[in-house]
Parts: structure tokens; C-alpha cells; sequence
């Protein structure tokens, strides 16, 4: 009897493969050699890639190293761009001239505010004791008909002269209506008051002519205001608490319905509403004469400078025409430019570049199990290698450009600012935490040689490279990212100080600026990575852990339509991809992917869900009716139809290999033995029926996913075939399918190993006990009909017959291995 020792152990059969020895005769540098030979002669146009990429890496390093210097004049168009060589000092008038023009800008323009209006009010208060005169002349004539003899009273004006005159004074448009609301009442004081006040109230806050110019001053910076009764200035930085000529017209009738104290009706009120309205007049005005004049003053008190061109720094672009100031810089430069000791550098560069691509690529597939050759892998390297270099190139200028107005911040300290992480993130999260680690060497490298080839970029670089591509080594969710954006922050920070403190100097502003630069570059590689991932899916056809995710969802709509029109397959995804879950992590492959792969292994099912074993309840098997080579056909067309909707559907290049790789190139045994048999019936020979007729077309499992995906599958479908699923005859039957995978060929193309079957193999004995463990039998509580306890609960098999049970065990046994093609 065997032991549970002896139960977890699994033996499986193999086919042994003879080696030469000769191999190891041979010495290092040969076998160097014949390797890169057959490796650049089957992908040649990788290497011419390869070198190409560097070659045009390293002009970007020295862009115009090998041009021959050219004297120019003035007047002259530079034919290339020049860069500084090496630090000197320039006199820069035109910087010196931005200055000036900068600090005039800055100069808040003036405005004159008069909140008294003092002249209005005379103007008003003359009108209307004019008024009051007129009135009182008036009634004194009316009263006094008989004129007394020798009197000589002055003449009174008529209505109509005096209207003009009334109007004249007030200096407003004339309106009939209000004289005639005035005249009335006699020009009485109330209303004049009411007048005074609405209009008091808003000169207080201050009227302009023309509202946009002051709101386009205010949102400039502010503008200066100068009072002229008090003889003060203040900054003002609100354009809300001025009215312009239409807001203050619909202040002042606001407020006039309050003012019926003075007037002493709401005729009144209006009255005096109008005559506010037509008698408003703008008492803040723009001074652009005492402004031009202190901006004037601003720009004579800015003092010429000069200014540092540093290494690197670009002189001349092509197509410029020199002026003074570029042949200035070109003559400094070319005193220290010798073109003799810079000759080889682009070319040598170059091979620097390749040497270390090279070595990467041609140790990568035996040091990294993750390496991939494909041309998708290598491009997206390419693409980010190149992608980011050529950034951070660009922004080492806007770093300059960015340093140069305030001395405090250096371009060094800016370059913390890069996200160079980021691509260690994508790298990790598309291709693998091994492949990050040597992508990030390479970018480390070029970026520092940017920097004009300081170790402290290099170290700063790839070691927050490396914490990036830890970070992210188990990505599934789109939070890790930005949470390992953070960590990385906080670790520049530390890291970027101890580097300027070291190299530079202690306790400076650069040190501060390269804190706060590295702590930029974290956050933003975070986030640029969360954003740029989606976007690299779809155009690599990567499927990442997050991607994943979502593709797990079992509300997921082709998961859905599988369970409505193959339900059996269904039931069958969900249990083998249980089983590749469990396994996957102990045999180092990826949990997700497998589980993933395995719900949507069998998709291609539900094109002809009635032609297989599983989807076929208690219906006639339609394979009777054909020819065996016809229901090969059947079964062998689910896997290209599951290609095709997992394509439909954008599933991802690895869940697609893994669909088209289950199978393997797996004989369909029973409709093979079948055809056999009725050839033999028909008189003719076995053997003239061909083997690979009934053989799926492969290709066989390329990973350690679609290995298992395909033993599980097949394990799973095996086990139903058991009429009592007992612990031991759950091991035999794991035992059986694998060895006759294995002894098949079906893995040698996957990276399994005998340490990982034996471990798939202890698994899935553990997972599939599980789903057909025991259950104690329950008592009937009352008889039932026997129909009913045949197709009932199969709990409750007490009135089940255990002979017919056998035989129908037996009969979904052959159906089982026939689906499989085991018997």
C-alpha cells in the first residue's frame, strides 16, 4: 500500500536526449564567436537597428563634433547649429534690453482718483439755486398783478429760456420730463441732496471711462492709486470695487429708491435718480504720462549684465544671420576648438553605444528567462531608449534656459527634475523586472553623458530607476504606480541632496532646488506612466496585470455570452482556471495571466457549442451521425475560431497564444481510433489513415502559462471520466495526462521542467480532491417517485440503483477521455 509520502511523489516518462561532448572542447572565444555569427545571421536587420540607433544616439551626444568650424562675418547665416564648448562670460545686450523692457512691464500703471468731486457738486448746487430763483420770481409776480409805480423790476426769463439756461449750468443733456418734475416741485433742496448723495456714493468707489483697459491693468498686476485730495498712492489688485459708466448708472438707480427721506416720493426719487445719472462723469482717470514716465525711470535703473554661456550651451541655430553678439560668443568659442582631438568622438561614441547594446542583447536570453527576441519587444525598447534619451536631451536645454535668470537655480539641480523612472516602470510593467534593471543601466548611462558625463546623474539615475522597477514588479492596479511614483520622490529628495552635497556645495540654494526637482521628477513619473500605459497597450498589443484584471471580470460580455451558449464549457473554464491559479505561483509563472488564459481558453466553443461532450445535456451526441475525420475537423476549429473572437475582442497577444498553443499539436485519439476501425471494417488498412489528420495544427506551448493552461485543461476534462473520484484515482488520472502530454512532445518547446510537473502535478491532485471530496448521505425524509430520484439532487442518491449508476458513470467516463482523445 503506498504511503502519503510515496502518493505526492510522481514519476513521469521521458524521452532521453543524447549530447555530444565535443562542445566542450571547444574553446570560450570560439564558442563567442560561432554564437554571434548565427545569431547576427538570422536577425540581421535587428543588428542594423541596433547600430543605427546607436550611431544616431551619439550625434545627439556631440551633434556637430565633426563638422569642420567655419569662420564667419557679420551679416553671415550659420549653416549648422553651434554649441559652447567649454564656460565663458558674454556681454548680452538684448538680455540686458529684455531686462529693461521686463522690469518697465512690471511698472503698475497710475491712475488719478478724485472721490470728492468737488466741482460736480458746485455745479449742482449753482443749477439749482438757480432754479429756486426762477421760482420764487415767478410766484412774487403772480401775487403782485398791479405793478407799483416807479418799480423796475429785472425781466423774467421765460420757461423756455430758463430750461435752456437750467440746463446749461448742470451741463447735461436737456429733458422736458424732469425740468417739468422739477419745476413742480420748486428745484426743492431734498432732491438736490438726494442728487449729491447718489452721486457721492459712487465717486467713493470710483468711476472709469473705460472698464476693460483697467481690468486688463488690474489683472496685469494691479495699478497704482493716487488720490489727489489726500496725496497718497496704494496698490490696488481688485477691478471689482470700480464701477465703470454702465455699472455705476445701475448702482445709482438701485440706490435711489432708498434716498425717499430727501425726496419725499418715488416721483422725486426717480427725478433725482436721472438727473444723477445724466450729470455722472468718470473721476478715476488714467495718468499715461506719469506712468511712460516711471517706466521710464524703471528701465534706466537696470544695469547692463553679463552673463555665463555654459558648455553645451547652443550658440548659433542654422539658418541664423550672425550679428554682433553671435560672433562674439563664436569668437570665444572657437579659441578653445580643436577639431583634431575631437575627431573621433561621435564614431567611437558609437561603438561605445553598440558594444553595450550588443551584450545585452546577446546575454539577455541565457542570464534573463523573461528576455524576449521578438521584434515587438525590441522596438518598444528602441522606442523608450531612444524616446527618453532624446527628452532628457531636449530638457537639458530647458533646464539652462530655466537657470539662467536667477542664479540660485542651477541646471544641474534641474536635471532631478527629469522622470527618467518612468521608463524603468514601463519596461518592468511590459517586459520584466530582470530586462528593467539592464534597460535602466544602458538609459542611466546615456543620460549622464547628456549631463556632460558626471557619475553623480548616473548614480541619481539608475538607482531611482531601480527602486521605480521594483515599485512595480507585481503592477496590478493603476494606484501602485502612483504610489511607487511617491516613494521614488521621497527617495530623490534624500538621494539628490547627498548628491549636490557631495559633489557641489553644502547648504545652498542648489541644494534645496535639486530636493525639490527630485521630489518633481518622482510625482511626475508616476503619474506619466499611468497615463502613457494604456496608450503603449494598444500600440505594442502588450496585456499588463491591470489589463488583466479587467479581462477577469466574470460579468466581462464574452464570459457572459460563453455561459449562455456553452454553459458546459463554462463550468469547465471556471474549474481549470482555478486549478491554474492555485499552481501558477509555485511553478513561478504568472497567477493572472494563467487564470486569465484559462476562462477564455475554450471561447472558440460557442461557434458549435452542441458538438462537445460538455454542452450536450441529455441530448443525442451529433458526432454519430459524422465521419470521424468530420468531428476532428469540428473540434479542431474551435481553437482557430477562439483565435478569431479573442482577436474580435482584443484580448491581447499572450491570451491568444496561449488559445492557439492549448492543444499543441495533441492527437484526438478516439475519432482516430475510430476512422482506424471503420477503414478496417471497410476492408481497407489502418494504417492508411494518416495520423496527423486528426493532430490539432499547434503550435505547441510556448510558455509556462499556455503549458499549463493546456495540462489543466486537459486534466480537468480526464477527471470527470471517474466513477468513484477517489484521492488515488485522482493521482493516477493526474499522472496518466501528464505523462502522456509529456511523452507526446507537447512541452519541449515551454520552459517546464520536471521539478515544475511535479509540482503542477501535486496541485492539481490537491485542487481536484477538493471540488470531488465526499459528502455524507442524507436521509430520505419521504419516499419520492423514482423518476425524480434518478434526475434529482445527486446528493440524495439513496434510491438511485448502484449497478445503473456504474454504467452511467462508466458511459460519462468514455465520454470524457473521447473529448480529450485518451482512449
Amino acid at each position: 500500500m503506498a504511503t502519503a509520502s510515496d502518493k505526492s511523489k510522481v514519476t513521469f516518462l521521458g524521452r532521453k536526449k543524447s549530447q555530444g561532448r565535443a562542445a566542450g572542447k571547444r574553446t570560450f572565444l570560439e564558442i563567442c564567436r560561432e554564437t554571434f555569427l548565427n545569431s547576427f545571421r538570422s536577425d540581421r536587420p535587428k543588428w542594423i537597428i541596433l547600430f543605427l540607433l546607436s550611431l544616431v544616439t551619439s550625434f545627439f551626444l556631440f551633434p556637430g563634433i565633426l563638422l569642420k568650424p567655419v569662420d564667419y562675418t557679420i551679416g553671415d547665416v550659420a549653416v549648422r547649429d553651434i554649441k559652447a564648448s567649454r564656460d565663458f562670460l558674454v556681454e548680452n545686450k538684448d538680455l540686458t534690453e529684455k531686462d529693461m523692457e521686463k522690469a518697465a512691464r512690471e511698472v503698475l500703471s497710475v491712475y488719478d482718483f478724485d472721490p470728492s468731486a468737488a466741482s460736480v457738486n458746485k455745479v449742482l448746487n449753482e443749477a439749482f439755486v438757480l432754479g429756486r430763483e426762477y421760482v420764487a420770481k415767478t410766484l412774487e409776480k403772480e401775487q403782485s398783478p398791479v405793478a407799483v409805480p416807479g418799480d423796475s423790476p429785472a425781466p423774467l426769463l421765460n420757461p423756455e429760456a430758463f430750461k435752456e439756461q437750467f440746463f446749461q449750468t448742470l451741463k447735461v443733456p436737456r429733458d422736458d420730463k424732469l425740468f417739468k418734475v422739477l419745476l413742480k416741485q420748486g428745484f426743492p433742496s431734498g432732491i438736490e441732496e438726494a442728487v449729491r448723495k447718489l452721486l457721492s456714493s459712487a465717486y467713493e468707489k470710483g468711476v472709469v471711462s473705460n472698464g476693460a483697459l483697467l481690468k486688463s491693468q488690474v489683472e496685469r498686476g494691479g495699478i497704482i492709486l493716487h488720490e489727489l485730495s489726500a496725496k497718497k498712492e496704494t496698490t490696488v489688485n481688485e477691478y471689482q470695487r470700480f464701477l465703470d459708466l454702465d455699472r455705476a448708472k445701475t448702482f445709482i438707480r438701485s440706490q435711489a429708491a432708498s434716498l425717499k427721506e430727501f425726496t419725499g416720493s418715488s416721483e422725486s426719487a426717480e427725478a433725482a435718480a436721472k438727473l444723477a445719472v445724466s450729470h455722472l462723469q468718470p473721476n478715476l482717470t488714467f495718468n499715461q504720462r506719469e506712468t511712460e514716465r516711471r517706466k521710464d525711470l524703471a528701465r534706466t535703473s537696470v544695469k547692463p549684465i553679463y552673463y555665463k554661456i555654459k558648455k553645451g550651451e547652443m550658440l548659433v541655430r542654422e539658418g541664423e544671420r550672425i550679428g554682433p553678439e553671435h560672433l562674439v560668443k563664436l569668437s570665444e568659442e572657437m579659441k578653445s576648438h580643436n577639431r583634431i582631438d575631437l575627431l573621433g568622438r561621435v564614431p567611437a561614441m558609437a561603438i561605445l553605444i553598440a558594444a553595450l547594446l550588443s551584450v545585452i542583447y546577446l546575454v539577455g536570453p541565457s542570464t534573463v528567462k523573461t528576455f524576449s527576441k521578438s521584434s515587438r519587444d525590441l522596438l518598444f525598447s528602441a522606442v523608450c531608449l531612444f524616446g527618453f534619451f532624446l527628452m532628457f536631451w531636449g530638457y537639458s536645454f530647458v533646464a539652462e534656459e530655466m537657470s539662467r535668470p536667477t542664479p540660485w537655480v542651477t541646471s544641474r539641480a534641474l536635471l532631478f527634475a527629469f522622470p527618467l523612472p518612468c521608463a524603468a516602470m514601463l519596461v518592468c510593467i511590459f517586459q520584466g523586472t530582470q530586462i528593467a534593471v539592464a534597460f535602466s543601466l544602458v538609459i542611466s548611462v546615456l543620460v549622464s553623458l547628456v549631463a556632460g558625463g558626471k557619475v553623480e546623474f548616473f548614480v541619481y539615475f539608475f538607482t531611482s530607476s531601480l527602486l521605480a522597477a521594483y515599485g512595480v514588479r507585481h503592477c496590478t492596479e493603476r494606484g501602485i504606480l502612483i504610489k511607487t511614483g511617491a516613494i521614488v520622490a521621497l527617495f530623490n529628495v534624500v538621494l539628490g541632496l547627498c548628491l549636490v552635497m557631495i559633489f557641489g556645495s553644502l547648504y545652498t540654494w542648489e541644494s534645496i532646488v535639486a530636493s525639490v526637482s527630485g521630489f518633481t521628477g518622482g510625482i511626475l513619473a508616476g503619474v506619466i506612466a499611468t497615463g502613457i500605459i494604456p496608450l503603449i497597450e494598444m500600440s505594442f498589443g502588450f496585456t499588463t496585470d491591470i489589463k488583466l484584471l479587467e479581462l477577469s471580470s466574470l460579468d466581462q460580455p464574452l464570459l457572459r455570452q460563453l455561459m449562455v451558449q456553452a454553459p458546459g464549457t463554462y463550468h469547465h473554464s471556471v474549474i481549470t482556471s482555478n486549478m491554474v491559479e492555485a499552481t501558477a505561483k509555485a511553478i513561478q509563472a504568472n497567477p493572472l495571466l494563467a487564470k486569465v488564459s484559462a476562462y477564455y481558453h475554450d471561447i472558440g466553443k460557442m461557434k458549435k457549442p452542441l458538438y462537445f461532450i460538455e454542452n450536450q445535456l441529455g441530448i443525442e451526441n451529433r458526432h454519430e451521425k459524422l465521419a470521424p475525420s468530420m468531428s476532428s475537423l469540428i473540434l479542431i476549429s474551435h481553437v482557430k475560431d477562439g483565435v478569431e473572437l479573442a482577436r474580435e475582442h482584443r484580448l491581447g497577444k499572450e491570451i491568444i497564444d496561449i488559445i492557439q498553443q492549448h492543444h499543441g499539436s495533441n492527437l484526438i485519439s478516439y475519432f482516430y481510433q475510430k476512422a482506424k476501425d471503420r477503414m478496417a471494417l471497410k476492408g481497407g488498412k489502418a494504417s492508411d489513415v494518416k495520423e496527423q489528420d486528426f493532430r490539432y495544427p499547434g503550435p505547441k506551448p510556448q510558455t509556462k502559462e499556455a503549458g499549463l493552461v493546456m495540462l489543466a485543461d486537459m486534466v480537468e476534462a480526464a477527471s470527470r471520466s471517474l466513477v468513484e473520484p477517489t484521492p488515488a484515482r485522482i493521482q493516477g488520472t493526474v499522472q496518466k495526462v501528464i505523462n502522456n502530454v509529456f511523452s507526446d512532445g507537447q512541452l519541449d518547446e515551454c520552459e517546464l521542467t520536471l521539478k515544475d510537473l511535479h509540482e503542477i502535478a501535486k496541485s492539481f491532485n490537491k485542487t481536484l480532491s477538493g471540488i470531488f471530496h465526499q459528502r455524507i448521505e442524507y436521509p430520505d425524509v419521504a419516499a419520492r417517485p423514482a423518476k425524480k430520484a434518478r434526475n434529482g439532487n445527486t446528493d440524495q442518491g439513496g434510491s438511485e440503483d448502484a449497478g445503473t449508476k456504474k454504467q452511467d458513470d462508466k458511459g460519462e467516463a468514455e465520454e470524457g477521455l473521447r473529448r480529450l482523445g485518451l482512449s
